[in-house]
């Protein structure tokens, strides 16, 4: 990842200033600390709740961190970073309120934002080519939830969360 930072660097002017946790484990270390500036660079608040470096630590830990403060309503939005995507979004979707989507490409950032008001972004460090992660960040932070008839799909989540659901 190291000959590829720069990639992530340049900003995008956009939408709302959105209050965002972003945590990482060992792997996702590197990715995080890049993002968090981009983040910043697109006129957002970031707030990092870990990894502090790219030491071995468990996944779990951060993501459930990120997770909580997210659905708490702290934060507007949750970036979560493992080598996969995968154990972070697993983690975070345990904390009631909280829709992590998995995202490899702009299009479900997109899809992820407007159709089920995700609110936390999982990525793959291993796995998402650098090049393509500053366009998901911008586009997973910029796009709106669309509401209509989407609301009541989200509203059937929470639902199922508080045990009420079909």
């Amino acid at each position: 990842m190291k000959n590829n930072a720069n990639l992530w660097r340049s900003g995008y002017g956009g939408a709302a200033p959105v209050r965002v946790a972003i945590g990482s484990d060992h792997a996702g270390f590197e990715m995080k600390e890049i993002l968090k500036e981009y983040v910043k660079s697109l006129g957002h608040a970031v707030e990092d709740f870990g990894a502090p470096s790219s030491d071995p630590v468990d996944y779990p830990d951060i993501g459930y961190k990120v997770a909580r403060e997210v659905a708490s309503g702290r934060f507007d939005r949750g970036i979560l970073i493992c080598g996969t995507g995968i154990g972070m979004s697993i983690v975070a979707n345990k904390v009631p309120g909280v829709r992590a989507a998995l995202v490899g490409d702009t299009e479900t950032a997109r899809l992820a934002r407007e159709h089920n008001d995700a609110n936390i972004l999982a990525l793959g460090a291993r796995v998402v080519r650098p090049e393509y992660v500053r366009d998901i960040v911008r586009v997973f932070l910029e796009t709106s939830f669309a509401g209509g008839r989407h609301a009541r799909r989200v509203e059937k989540i929470a639902l199922g969360e508080a045990g009420k659901g079909k």
